[in-house]
């Protein structure tokens, strides 16, 4: 998985970072009862740090939820939050609205994630695995092409204009399994 965050305008034009963050880099956390494992890859979860590092505050979270077990997660009430399913089946919300893979929820303003796994899953997804995405807002314009996110039009082209001409960094040629964490200009 890549991702590839937005930045504000003052820091738009910061030098582009590239993290390989592994799966065993993450802080590793469970609930209560054991039944969903939590993977703080970026920002703060309730106190948990994971190792990615980002200009803009956000949180990113991959939890994997058993059949029949809840997920409540604490969030931070100033953050935008939205839950990617990747794969499984269950119910998003207070409102226990139901979700599988490949659909996202838009979360409200709130202090808790709560996602909870159908008992019963497809045979090749045993669990509900989510990723959890959210920061503070930044309440600018958004102009967008490609992978580029900026505040104008003419910076989006600047942006193309800088990436032909090699400017924007380079990814090691050499990948493991893991996430892929980028600051976006």
């Amino acid at each position: 998985m890549q991702l590839w965050v937005n930045l504000p305008k003052a820091q738009k034009w910061a030098a582009p970072r590239y993290q390989d963050i592994r799966g065993g880099d993450s802080a590793l956390l469970s609930t209560h009862d054991g039944g969903a494992l939590i993977r703080v890859i970026a920002g703060s979860v309730d106190g948990h740090d994971g190792p990615g590092s980002t200009y803009s505050p956000i949180s990113l979270v991959h939890a994997t939820v058993s059949p029949g077990a809840e997920l409540v997660l604490p969030w931070q009430p100033d953050y935008n939050a939205l839950v990617y399913v990747l794969a499984g089946q269950g119910t998003v919300g207070a409102e226990r609205r139901p979700f599988r893979k490949g659909q996202l929820a838009v979360f409200g303003p709130g202090d808790t994630i709560r996602t909870a796994a159908a008992r019963t899953q497809p045979q090749a997804e045993p669990n509900l695995d989510v990723l959890v995405i959210g920061g503070r807002p930044i309440r600018e314009p958004i102009a967008m092409a490609g992978p580029f996110v900026m505040n104008t039009r003419a910076e989006v082209v600047q942006a193309f204009e800088d990436f032909q001409a090699g400017k924007l960094g380079s990814i090691p040629a050499v990948h493991g399994l893991g996430t892929d964490l980028h600051q976006s200009n």
